[in-house]
């Protein structure tokens, strides 16, 4: 058992004092947890001695909201994720085709969907790289996919195949598909008919995302989608040694058939517990009560502003998901629900307080992640219902997303009332951040500089957008560290103090006293879990 000392160093302990936080310039741990801060520190004997020559240190980050197995995979696929143009994403598939003529599908994930004009790709612009094989390109929302004319033909979609109820098969005036499909019900009946991820590439996933976000200074994350499938991946890599943070597994729910996923959702959090509670739990149960706002899938309020006939698409029906929400707390899960529309954030606000007053009152952590637009008679719902608001603060910035599918769809009044992290925060709230990675970058540094800025990490230029909703770092480091911890229900989690987790990140600086826009550039010098030195050294 390992002793580590980290002295002189700024060790920001997120722990509340009059006028900030308490501070001290050391600390000691071990597996067990922190053993001691400051002077008592510095008197004990340590098996490694680190001096930080004034580096910034504080509890580990957490990702409240990501994707590990999916970001892990992406590099094994078609890269099409860093291409600009749609005739890049083409040729980028024409290329990986070639060069893998064993593949009997040709897949890629997180292309770009502001590429084309209202996000619509068509199935003869792949048809023309890869016309033989079934080509399969999910966009960066994750809620998009674009397909070639062979995988249509596949799947069985024609211009008289009904449009899904939980989803859209995009066609064009004379109701052919035209190759994007949109949401699970319309998509799904392709991944069905694909390979399933071997062990080998389900391992060497989970391998790159471990490393990957270490090296962001990550220690925990929550993953937001889980199937029966990932459990296996997931176990396999957690005794293979390869993932060597801390997960919680959200298990996804089926709204078509949730009654029967009950058992199987308190099984798997039986087998976890057995197999690798020094790794992983299984806790949580992840909820989709809409789409997105980019591709018109986001439930509405009022209609969309380039589609007024449209509302969007709410994933459950109301009642519907009351009972599921309700059954999942009965059977102590803390219930993640994706809402990024205002109707959808309010249904699932609806549904957490009908749980609680099915079920009574008791300890619970209820999360909805995204809250990209609520509604003002829902702001201070989150507070009052004890919700905790998973934020992913990269998004808040004015993009070409914003300009090129969301803007137009909301109007001005919606385009100015998202991402209201300070609004909601200042409610009361407990708010959390992550990531969605890979939709957007999994390093806390970028969303924390979004978060204080309200800009763009990229330097376009652009002044802060909505800046009344602009954090502070403490208070971003906050939802970051303890914020994630309160949703984890860790209670020795989020800070250092003597007995804490033992998951510590090291900055090359404070991000504090460094230009905001600054900060995303802060080299990560070191990550423990548990006392483990899993980035650095």
């Amino acid at each position: 058992m390992a002793t580590t000392r980290i002295e002189n160093a700024v060790v920001w302990t997120g722990i509340p004092a009059a006028g900030g936080y308490v501070e001290s310039d050391a600390l000691a741990f071990d597996e067990r947890g922190i053993l001691a801060v400051g002077d008592a520190a510095r008197g004990l004997d340590a098996d490694v001695a680190i001096d930080a020559g004034g580096a910034f240190v504080c509890s580990a980050f957490r990702d409240g909201h990501v994707h590990p197995i999916a970001g892990g995979f992406e590099h094994q696929l078609a890269p099409v994720g860093d291409q600009r143009t749609v005739q890049g994403i083409a040729a980028a598939v024409g290329r990986w085709a070639v060069e893998h003529p064993e593949a009997e599908w040709v897949r890629g994930e997180g292309f770009d969907l502001a590429l084309a004009p209202g996000g619509i790709f068509r199935a003869e612009w792949l048809d023309a790289v890869v016309p033989d094989r079934p080509v399969v390109l999910r966009a960066s929302d994750y809620h998009t996919v674009w397909v070639n004319s062979e995988t249509l033909k596949r799947v069985g979609y024609t211009d008289r195949t009904p449009q899904p109820h939980d989803g859209e098969i995009v066609r064009d005036e004379a109701g052919h598909p035209v190759g994007t499909l949109r949401e699970w019900g319309a998509w799904r009946p392709v991944y069905d008919r694909m390979p399933a991820m071997t062990t080998r590439q389900a391992l060497a996933a989970l391998d790159h995302a471990s490393t990957t976000l270490a090296a962001s200074g990550l220690a925990w994350v929550q993953d937001a989608w889980v199937e029966p499938h990932d459990v296996d991946s997931w176990l396999a890599a957690v005794a293979a040694g390869v993932f060597r943070l801390r997960a919680d597994l959200g298990l996804w729910c089926d709204p078509n058939t949730w009654h029967g996923q009950l058992a199987h959702f308190s099984a798997t959090r039986d087998r976890v517990g057995v197999e690798a509670a020094h790794r992983l739990t299984a806790g949580t149960v992840k909820f989709f009560a809409d789409g997105v706002i980019e591709s018109g899938t986001g439930a509405m309020l009022e209609p969309y502003c380039d589609c007024p006939h449209s509302k969007g698409l709410a994933n459950w029906e109301p009642d519907e998901l009351n009972a599921a929400v309700a059954a999942v707390d009965a059977l102590g899960f803390a219930p993640h629900i994706h809402a990024i529309g205002d109707a959808a954030v309010r249904t699932a606000l609806d549904a957490i307080e009908f749980a609680a007053v099915v079920n009574g009152p008791k300890t619970r952590r209820p999360t909805i992640a995204h809250a990209q637009l609520v509604d003002d008679l829902d702001l201070r719902r989150f507070a009052e219902l004890g919700v905790i608001a998973n934020f992913e603060p990269y998004w808040a910035m004015h993009d070409s997303y914003q300009d090129e599918l969301t803007a137009p769809r909301l109007g001005p009044a919606r385009t100015g009332r998202q991402y209201m992290m300070r609004t909601i925060r200042d409610t009361g709230a407990v708010i959390s951040f992550g990531s969605d990675w890979p939709v957007s970058t999994c390093a806390p540094l970028a969303g924390i500089q979004v978060a204080v800025t309200r800009q763009a990490t990229d330097g376009s230029g652009r002044g802060p957008w909505m800046p009344e909703e602009r954090l502070t770092v403490e208070q971003a480091l906050l939802a970051y560290t303890s914020g994630v911890a309160f949703q984890a229900g860790d209670g020795r989690g989020g800070v250092i103090r003597p007995g804490s987790r033992a998951d510590v990140v090291l900055l090359e600086r404070d991000p504090r006293r460094v230009r905001p826009l600054e900060i995303e550039g802060i080299e990560v010098l070191g990550t423990w879990c548990d006392g483990d030195r899993v980035h650095g050294g």
